[in-house]
């Protein structure tokens, strides 16, 4: 015990390092990969390292790795720290419960089904539904897609793929799409990639031409992915409209809310999501606008029997007590699985969903100063719309890569790029629901006097 409680004072020691490096330098200096391991000790040896050693390189390394709680990263789909969130997932670090079965998990099972019994209400899926918890949202699009794949054809779980099935995707969703028809059986070459209108979102009247195509020619519609909010632009597909023609054909609809699903606790923004509750599946990621740590990610079906169908394998040297309702590895995709209710939990608990609707809605308000500002100041041209979180632009007709890069590399903000259609733009991505207004204003302040003290930035 000894041991634990010294680790656990270097480490608070550390995180001081780490609050107070983030303070000082948000954006951490950059280590070109091609000199990684030339600056950082990284390597494994035969010898012990001594503890003075072992807590300077501990330093070392966290210093230099990339900082995603600060004010100035605006690169990723996540961003920012809820601390109560962070309290949980330390406590899930100690407990080290798996969570397939209620034997070894007690109580964490109940807070896992709490979170989906209110996820579920949330969107108006009835008292069948259920859920799991997956590694990420690429795992939740899996999950789905083997869900319809089974439910189209029952047989292929025991005799394999048969029919020759298809399934639809905006252009503009998650890449995750494709390798999951490879994973599924189904094959990359049987995914119709549906076109999206002007502002990202998938049209409903090109689905339906390509659900008629493929019945002509003996297909079998078997699934369609809508998306809430798409990863450039952060659009979310109609899904009332799109599922009237998945009900229509008897096909599979999820939907991928990882990015923008927890608009489902903004009653401000859940219209953005309306007809819901008409799909079979939906997930979404609490470590995205929530702000719990990674990984936090949430699947939900309108009919729990088809988690079971699909997922559910009998071990008798697992599932010694307790019914299928308590033993989690009945319905979940893998075996061994790392509490990561406990966190989102700890975060629900601690603030409500009252409190909850706050940060989506905080996020939606710092897009809206973004907005305002680059429509008002005639160096920018804007490519976003009303309604995300993804606000896409150009500075300058500065080539957006060249600057995004120079940011990184200065060690002045941290930003990404993304494209749609033929446009290349900035994508700043307003998912840190603890920063202010001043924050988004000084995003805009240091690109524009990086920009004017670089002149030899290349020009589109």
């Amino acid at each position: 015990m000894s041991n634990i409680n010294n680790d656990l004072a270097l480490f608070n020691e550390l995180v001081e390092v780490l609050i107070t490096e983030e303070e000082k330098n948000p954006v951490a200096e950059r280590i070109d990969s091609n000199k990684l391991y030339e600056s950082v000790d990284l390597s494994l040896n035969d010898a012990a390292m001594i503890d003075d050693e072992f807590k300077n390189l501990l330093r070392d390394v966290i210093v230099s790795t990339p900082k995603t709680a600060t004010n100035l990263f605006f690169n990723q789909l996540f961003g920012g720290r809820q601390s109560k969130a962070v309290l949980g997932d330390l406590l899930a670090v100690i407990l080290n419960n798996s969570m397939y079965t209620y034997k070894v998990a007690g109580p964490q099972v109940g807070i896992e089904q709490e979170i989906i019994r209110q996820s579920c209400d949330l969107i108006g899926y009835g008292s069948k539904s259920n859920g799991t918890f997956p590694t990420g949202g690429s795992m939740s699009n899996y999950m789905a897609l083997v869900m319809g794949r089974d439910t189209k054809d029952p047989s292929c779980r025991l005799n394999g793929m048969t029919k020759p099935m298809v399934i639809y995707t905006s252009k503009e969703s998650h890449y995750s799409n494709s390798k999951n028809a490879s994973f599924a059986g189904i094959g990359r070459n049987n995914i119709r990639y549906i076109e999206a209108d002007s502002k990202g979102r998938l049209i409903p009247e090109k689905l339906e031409e390509q659900i008629l195509e493929d019945l002509q020619n003996d297909k079998i519609p078997t699934y369609v992915n809508a998306t809430a909010g798409t990863t450039v632009l952060g659009a979310f597909d109609p899904i009332d409209k799109i599922a009237d023609i998945t009900e229509k054909y008897k096909i599979w609809l999820h939907v991928d809310g990882a990015y923008c699903g927890s608009v489902i606790f903004s009653d401000n923004y859940n219209h953005l999501v309306k007809g819901v509750e008409r799909s079979n599946s939906f997930s979404y990621n609490a470590h995205k606008m929530l702000g719990t740590p990674l990984t936090c990610s949430i699947i939900l079906v309108n009919d729990k029997k088809y988690l079971h169908d699909s997922f559910s394998n009998d071990a008798d040297y697992l599932y010694q007590t307790d019914g299928d309702d308590f033993n989690l590895g009945k319905t979940s995709f893998q075996c061994g699985r790392r509490n990561d209710a406990l966190k989102f939990w700890t975060l629900w608990k601690s603030i409500g969903t009252k409190g909850l609707k706050k940060i989506v809605e905080q996020q939606f308000d710092l897009a809206n100063v973004a907005l305002d500002y680059i429509r008002s100041n005639p160096n920018y041209t804007l490519y976003s719309f009303d309604d995300s979180i993804s606000i896409c632009f150009n500075y300058k007709n500065i080539e957006p890569m060249a600057l995004c890069t120079a940011l990184y590399e200065h060690q002045i903000t941290v930003v990404g790029f993304g494209s749609f259609k033929e446009d290349t733009f900035i994508r700043l991505v307003t998912i840190n629901a603890n920063n202010e207004k001043q924050d988004i204003l000084n995003f805009f302040k240091v690109l524009e006097d990086f920009v004017d003290k670089t002149p030899s930035l290349k020009r589109i």
